[in-house]
């Protein structure tokens, strides 16, 4: 089942440097009524945190067990946030997969697939 509904959309960004960013959110997340991020209500508010999951920090990859390896410095989950996680990870051309346990969202994995931007 998508974590993020059935066509997610976001952007990860592998700086040449170690860095990353990471950006996934649901396409149908309704708008606030009022307009207002300050001023949404509770179901408006519950529909943005279960819509999207962002995180910052360095990376690296680990050749021999094919292993990306994420130091998130922040997350929109705070739980994350100064955790490491590693990651199984497979690339065949343009595209990238990696496998995350998904514990704070009720358990289970998620497989994630990112395609090269042209």
């Amino acid at each position: 089942m998508p974590t993020f509904g059935p066509n997610p959309s976001g952007l990860v960004i592998f700086g040449s440097d170690g860095r990353y960013v990471s950006l996934v959110v649901r396409t149908d997340v309704p708008k606030f009524a009022s307009n207002s991020r300050i001023a949404g209500t509770p179901e408006e508010n519950k529909a943005v945190v279960e819509g999207g999951i962002a995180t910052f920090g360095k990376y690296t990859i680990n050749e021999a067990d094919k292993t990306l390896i994420l130091q998130i410095e922040r997350s929109s989950f705070p739980n994350w946030n100064g955790t490491e996680q590693r990651r199984p990870v497979t690339i065949t051309g343009d595209e990238l997969k990696y496998i995350v346990l998904t514990p704070s969202a009720g358990g289970g994995r998620a497989e994630v697939v990112l395609k090269r931007a042209k």
